[in-house]
Parts: structure tokens; sequence; C-alpha cells
């Protein structure tokens, strides 16, 4: 149990992975942005870019332990350069995913499958 706490508070507390489901593999180069909507923060939007294995993480843990209430968060895939490097004229340019934080202490995982015509999305662990 300790190990699982302290491997728990070493990991970003909000993380995402993102697979293209035309091929089964991870979606790499894809840029995301997370920000903090309520309450408002114009200080807390960070931009980063999935990696080889399509993940993207945050470390920015300070801002989920200040605020006392539920936080929502919104995770921004830019998906329109990611699809034409490949040829294929998306219908979605953009996937914008909203969520709740209450816990403070829990990992919030947000998968995100991307299709040219369709996404899903589930909260993951």
């Amino acid at each position: 149990m300790a190990q699982s706490q302290a491997q728990s508070h070493q990991r970003p507390p909000i993380t995402c992975h993102v697979l293209d489901t035309t091929t089964g593999r991870p979606a790499a180069g894809l840029p995301v942005t997370l920000s903090l909507l309520s309450p408002s923060s114009k200080s807390l939007q960070l931009s980063a870019t999935t990696n080889g294995d399509g993940r993207g993480t945050s470390t920015q843990q300070q801002h989920q332990q200040e605020a006392k209430d539920e936080l929502v968060f919104a995770l921004r895939f830019e998906t329109r350069a990611y699809w034409e490097s490949r040829g294929v004229a998306a219908f979605f340019p953009e996937v914008e995913v909203r969520f709740v934080v209450r816990a403070r202490d829990e990992h919030y995982h947000v998968p995100l499958l991307l299709g040219p015509f369709n996404y899903t999305t589930y909260r993951g662990s």
C-alpha cells in the first residue's frame, strides 16, 4: 500500500493518451493544451505535444491543491494538423474534453480514441 501511495504522488495529477483508431497506434506529435476553467484562472494554461507513445502530462499540482471547491479543467487536442499531415480532411479540427476534479489526491487520466470523423474519451486509470 505504501508503495502505491508513493507512486501516485510521483505521477503528474493529470495525464492524457491519444490513440489513432485508424492505425491502432499512438497519435504522436499532437498539440494538447490543459486549461483551468473554474475557478477561472488565466494563469493556468499548459501546452504540450504528445510523445511517441501518444502521451501528454501536466505538472501543475499546486493549482489542484490550492482550491477548496471542485475544479473544472479542459484538455484541448489540436487534431487538424495531425490529420492533414496524413492527407485526411477530418471533420473535427479540434477536440475539447472538459472534466471535473473533486478529489485532489487522485490521478486523472484522460484517454482520447481519435478517428477522422469520430472520437471517444473516458476517465482512465
